[in-house]
This record gives C-alpha cells, sequence and structure tokens, in this order.
C-alpha cells in the first residue's frame, strides 16, 4: 500500500473520529456551559424582586452581581491546573456540583451581605469552567477543527440569554406557592438541575479518547495524534518564559479591550430585564421575552462575524469596526425614544458587544504558543472577567443617581469609545512585533 493511501486512509478514520467525537461531546459541554450563564445571569430578573422583599438597592445589587467575577477571576488560572492534574471529567463535575448547589443557596438570600456573600461563592465554584472546556477542545480536536467546537460552545451563553429571561419569568410566576416568593423558586428550579447534570457529567463526559468505547482503538489513536501537535517544540516551563507572554504590549492591550467590552457587555446583560420593565411593560413574561433581544443578537453575531473575519486581512481593523458598531448602537439606543425601536437597538447592541468576543481570541491565539498561549490566555480571561465585576457595578451606580435603568447605555457608550481609541495603539503594536519575524524570513530567503 503506498504512502498516499495511507495517508489517505489515516485522515478518513481522524475525520469520522472527530466527528463521533463532536456529536459525543459538544452536546454536554454546550448544556454545561448553558447551565452556567443560566445560573449567572438569573439573578437580573430577581432584582424588583429582591429591592421590594428585602430592600436591596440597585446599586447593592449591581455590587453582587459584578463581585461573582472576583472570586472567578483570581481562582480562573489555579482552578484549570486542577483541571489539567485531575482531569476534566472530575473537575468539571465537581465545578458544577458545587456552583449549582450554590446557586439554589441564592433562595435563601437575606439580604445584602448574604446576597454579596453567596455570589462571591458562586463566582469561586464556577471558576475555571470555561478554560477547562477549552482544555478539553485541545485534548480531543486537532487545530484545524478547533474553531468550529469553540464556536458551537460560545453559542450556549447566547442561547441561555434568549431562553434564560422567559425561562426565569415564568418560574417566578410561583410565587406564593409553597411560602416561597417568586425568585426563590427561580433560583431553586434553576439550580437543582445544574447539580443533577453534574453528577451525569462525572459518569458520561470522557477526559480522553483513550477512554471510551464508542470510539475503535484507531480512531482514539487518530484522535489523540492530531490533537497533541507542538510545532514549536517543547516549552520551557520556566516563570521567565510564561511571565514574558504577560509583558508583551500586544497581551495587554487586547487584555484590556477585552476588560472595557466586557464591562460594557456584562453590565448590558444583567440591567437588561431593568431596563425593559422601566418601558412600562407590566407583564413578568413579556419583560423576560423582550429582554431576549440581547441574546438573540449575540447568538447571530458568534454565529456569523467570525466568518466574515476570515475574509478579513485587518485583525485590528474588523475589532474596530465591530467596537464602533457598539458606540454607535448605544448612541441611537439613547437618542432614540421610541420603546420598540429600542428593543431592536438593544439585540443590535448585543450583536456588535457579543459577536466580537471570538475574534479577541483569534487574534491573541495568533500571537502566543506553548507555555505563552496558557499564560497569555489566561491573563486576557482574568481581566475581562474583571470588567465583568465593574460593568455591572458602575451600571447600578448609574442607575442610583439617576433612577433610571437605561442610563446604564451611557456606560456602554464611555467603555466603548475607550476601547475603540486602544484599537490603534494595539495595531501598531501587532505591526512592531511582526516586523523582526518578516526580516528575518526576507534575510533568509536572500
Amino acid at each position: 500500500m503506498s504512502a498516499t493511501t495511507l495517508d489517505r486512509s489515516s485522515g478518513e478514520v481522524h475525520w469520522l473520529a472527530t466527528r463521533k467525537a463532536m456529536a459525543r461531546l459538544l452536546p454536554l459541554m454546550c448544556a454545561i456551559y448553558f447551565l452556567s450563564f443560566i445560573d449567572r445571569t438569573n439573578v437580573a430578573l430577581a432584582k424588583s424582586a429582591l429591592a421590594a422583599d428585602l430592600g436591596i438597592s440597585a446599586a447593592a445589587y449591581g455590587l453582587g452581581a459584578g463581585i461573582f467575577f472576583i472570586g472567578y477571576a483570581l481562582l480562573e488560572v489555579p482552578s484549570n491546573l486542577m483541571a489539567h492534574r485531575i482531569g476534566p471529567r472530575v473537575w468539571i463535575a465537581r465545578i458544577a456540583v458545587t456552583w449549582g448547589a450554590l446557586s439554589t443557596a441564592m433562595m435563601f438570600v437575606q439580604g445584602e451581605w448574604s446576597f454579596y456573600v453567596l455570589r462571591v461563592l458562586l463566582g469561586v465554584a464556577e471558576a475555571g469552567l470555561f478554560p477547562a472546556l477549552m482544555y478539553m477542545v485541545t485534548l480531543w480536536f486537532a487545530p484545524k477543527d478547533r474553531a468550529v467546537a469553540v464556536g458551537w460552545i460560545y453559542t450556549a451563553p447566547s442561547i441561555a440569554l434568549i431562553v434564560g429571561n422567559p425561562l426565569g419569568a415564568s418560574l417566578m410566576q410561583l410565587g406564593g406557592m409553597g411560602g416561597l416568593h417568586g425568585w426563590q423558586w427561580m433560583f431553586l428550579l434553576e439550580g437543582v438541575p445544574t447539580i443533577v447534570f453534574g453528577i451525569v457529567l462525572f459518569f458520561k463526559l470522557p477526559n480522553r479518547p483513550s477512554d471510551v468505547r464508542w470510539l475503535s482503538p484507531q480512531e482514539a489513536q487518530a484522535l489523540e495524534a492530531n490533537a497533541v501537535i507542538d510545532t514549536h517544540g517543547h516549552a520551557d516551563l520556566t516563570s521567565a518564559n510564561w511571565i514574558a507572554a504577560l509583558k508583551r504590549p500586544t497581551t495587554v492591550l487586547i487584555a484590556l479591550i477585552y476588560f472595557l467590552n466586557q464591562v460594557a457587555f456584562v453590565g448590558l446583560y444583567f440591567f437588561t430585564p431593568s431596563i425593559v420593565a422601566q418601558m412600562h411593560v407590566k407583564s413578568p413574561v413579556l419583560v423576560g421575552v423582550l429582554s431576549s433581544s440581547v441574546g438573540i443578537g449575540f447568538l447571530i453575531g458568534v454565529l456569523t462575524l467570525p466568518r466574515i473575519h476570515r475574509r478579513i486581512a485587518s485583525d485590528c481593523g474588523f475589532i474596530g469596526a465591530l467596537t464602533a458598531g457598539v458606540v454607535v448602537s448605544a448612541f441611537a439606543f439613547i437618542a432614540i425614544k421610541s420603546q420598540a425601536a429600542q428593543i431592536v437597538l438593544l439585540g443590535i447592541t448585543g450583536f456588535f458587544a457579543g459577536g466580537i468576543l471570538p475574534s479577541y481570541w483569534a487574534v491573541a491565539m495568533k500571537r502566543l504558543q506553548g507555555v505563552q498561549a496558557a499564560a497569555g490566555l489566561a491573563f486576557i480571561n482574568t481581566v475581562g472577567l474583571l470588567g465583568g465585576f465593574v460593568g455591572p457595578y458602575l451600571f447600578g451606580l448609574a442607575e442610583t443617581a439617576t433612577g433610571r435603568s437605561d442610563s446604564g447605555f451611557n456606560v456602554v457608550v464611555v467603555a466603548s469609545v475607550l476601547g475603540l481609541c486602544l484599537v490603534p495603539a494595539l495595531a501598531k503594536a501587532i505591526h512592531s512585533a511582526e516586523r523582526p519575524a518578516v526580516a528575518t524570513l526576507t534575510a533568509s530567503k536572500g
């Protein structure tokens, strides 16, 4: 048998194994990421009820909603190191069970301090979920297939924003049953399924291709051989090596732009139900349905914008255009008083602010390899998570100062304008970093 025939046969085995792995793994990975966003953001629907029943102010709510990201950010890297050490199956299942239990415990909030404590603990419990899922992708899929896998995983939070608000609003209609408030029923009935699914993951989510029976030995070998590709040789694991990634201007600038995006976007989706409610929408269920416009825009953006990005030569030009889109849509929301138009603009803002997220990672991954990628990407994600804390807090302060939830759109405008101002600096840093490589390549050809 010729080498060409062997290569073709090996490629067919890998292609079939990849299809099997995506069909088996991605539904589980999407489901747990979906539940994480349901349990993370359902507090937005409880905002008004927490104020009425417990006296939690808008500023206190904004602090509690955002403080979730403090514990999440600080433990992101240590948590992922544990996933590497004991295996993603056990660690992801542990994450799901503990955060599900803490999400359920939100039904016992008594005031501001218990609200803060439980939100911090929820962030600590959920820390490391997304990087653990990304780590699994590297164990199962070849580099050429990872963008597809990650793209599907990113649809989970957008769908959660679409269905989560109507679902949570419907559960809140159970208020009075069993002597519980509606928000207590919501936390209970959305937290318990996460615990159950975490147990399911312990038995159903494999660590590596060689661990499963639904792959033949040849298929498992093909997946592992193609997934573990180190084109840069074995990375030096000294601290000086990975700290160098954190000092790169490109890494720092991408992190800052991502931080500002999260200030705007996370603040927006945590306060969208309140913004819609102030449009004189009386039905809680209708508030939930209309609030899903942000998630619809997010989903469309995630599915379409990365495909457009592949055809654009300038990474920074594309990021700049999308960031400008956030600025324009936010300005339009403030300027236009038609409530129907504002609902549409919520979706358009979600389209730009959420759809840009895969592009951040694509730009960062092009410029980081080996251990520097592990350190640099974790650093970028951690800085972004801190933006997830700052955003809701600023939205809460804006509402406290003005008495209106939609005043938070001023935060969206300011954060996005600042991010847009950093894009030319990022372009310059990328050009400076790539110039020596181009010069070396030209000299070698000469």
